[in-house]
């Protein structure tokens, strides 16, 4: 893995955004921040605060287990990378990895191994990708995380695209994305990182604080903009109010 160039986390925030910005819970949004999503200025703080305030909406919980001293860098790969790289453990990824979570064994049991049910069904939808990006450019970040060149690393977001594209060739894998990778000394630290009943309970603290997340909520982040918005945004709850 080579360092490229270093990248604000506001960049980071925006592509991740980006990536999220299709989900049902930002349908109400679109036509307001549309434009801002997908063609923002990186150098606006105003139009920076609302990326972070919509994405904190549906990641918020995510983003807070990333050590305070993340450092964001624009990477490039190499083919032993993909020994290093790993998804996280959730969901339907468990069954497919069979207790080992690297990308590149993932992508063989894929290959090898007939899976049944809603298993069989989440890995045609790859498949199904993996066939696309042979013919398609794909221009979209990838989110990693790890704390050295040298150490382990693994997909915050991005885990169907990667594995679709290692599919299809290391080659594809390594040309069609911008990758993305924060790295820190603690990263240890973070459940998604390292999973361990100290990070998760640390997690689960971290959530239930935040039933009510204050940084999703652009009437406390920009209430002037907010009160500008007022006809096209969502009305809160009498709970969060």
């Amino acid at each position: 893995m080579r360092r490229v160039r270093a990248v604000t986390e506001a960049a980071v925030i925006a592509e991740f955004l980006k990536n999220e910005f299709y989900r049902p819970e930002f349908q109400p949004d679109r036509h307001v921040f549309e434009h801002l999503v997908l063609d923002g200025n990186l150098e606006d703080a105003r139009e920076n605060a609302i990326r972070r305030a919509l994405l904190f909406r549906r990641r918020g919980h995510m983003w807070r287990e990333l050590p305070p001293d993340t450092e964001w860098w624009e990477v490039a790969l190499d083919i032993e990378d993909l020994q290093r790289i790993h998804v996280f453990p959730r969901a339907h990824w468990r069954k497919i990895a069979s207790g080992s979570f690297k990308l590149a064994d993932i992508a063989r049991r894929i290959r090898s191994e007939r899976f049944r049910g809603r298993t069989q069904t989440f890995v045609s939808k790859i498949e199904a990708l993996s066939y696309r990006l042979r013919e398609q450019p794909d221009h979209s970040a990838i989110l990693l995380i790890t704390t050295d060149e040298q150490s382990p690393v693994t997909i915050l977001e991005g885990n169907h695209r990667l594995t679709a594209a290692l599919l299809a060739s290391p080659s594809i894998l390594q040309q069609r994305f911008r990758v993305l990778c924060g790295f820190s000394a603690r990263m240890s630290e973070s459940c998604w990182y390292r999973t361990s009943i100290t990070n998760l309970w640390r997690y689960a603290w971290n959530r239930f604080r935040n039933l009510y997340d204050r940084e999703a909520d652009l009437e406390r982040v920009l209430p002037q903009y907010a009160r500008e918005q007022a006809p096209n945004l969502p009305q809160k709850t009498a709970a969060q109010r």
